[in-house]
């Protein structure tokens, strides 16, 4: 059980994302939350290189500043539609633009996770697919609205009002939400 993996041990979450934090609070984690400041430039078109460079930029860089006893935990997540990497929207017109582009259509939330203790690195990434309904301009306002879209790859959440516009996902549900729990035990199995 992943609890127990650390129960004696020091584990770093290098984000300050609410629901990793949620994801890390449900599996029974003792914790200490210190989110990395990198670059998260869309800087590749392929959506597993980019989230494994990004969770693996994040937690070196927080694993730097404590002792190599320490696990530092670092993750990323993207949107990919339409040969399209999309993140967080920038703004309210780019919100929209993404949930446009996300109506009536399938897409793939990809999620690199990285962890880091001394010189010891490992990291992997986790695919799901998910079917949204047709969004009317009215639905896509109302939704922008919330506020919920506006902090989330894709602008978008599957843990609260965004839920509403999917039809089925295939693959991990807390991989949508940025967090993969089954690939962070694969990792974890390797990492000991």
């Amino acid at each position: 059980m992943i609890h127990q993996i650390f129960n004696n041990n020091q584990l770093v979450l290098a984000s300050a994302s609410p629901r990793r934090v949620r994801i890390f609070q449900m599996l029974g984690l003792k914790f200490v939350i210190k989110p990395a400041r990198i670059d998260e430039a869309i800087s590749t078109d392929n959506p597993r290189k980019l989230v494994i460079t990004h969770a693996t930029q994040k937690a070196k860089a927080v694993a730097d500043e404590f002792d190599s006893s320490v696990c530092v935990v670092g993750a990323d997540t993207v949107v990919y539609i339409d040969g399209k990497i999309l993140g967080k929207p920038e703004n309210h017109q780019q919100a929209i633009t993404y949930l446009q582009m996300l109506s009536n259509k399938k897409h793939a939330v990809y999620t690199g996770i990285c962890l880091v203790r001394g010189k010891k690195i490992v990291s992997g990434w986790e695919r799901t697919y998910v079917y949204f309904d047709q969004l009317s301009p009215a639905d896509i306002e109302d939704y922008i609205a919330t506020g919920e879209p506006l902090d989330k790859a894709g602008a978008y959440g599957i843990q609260g009002y965004g839920s509403q516009f999917i039809t089925k996902l295939t693959g991990c549900y807390f991989n949508v939400m940025g967090f993969p729990v089954h690939l962070f035990n694969q990792l974890l199995k390797e990492f000991s």
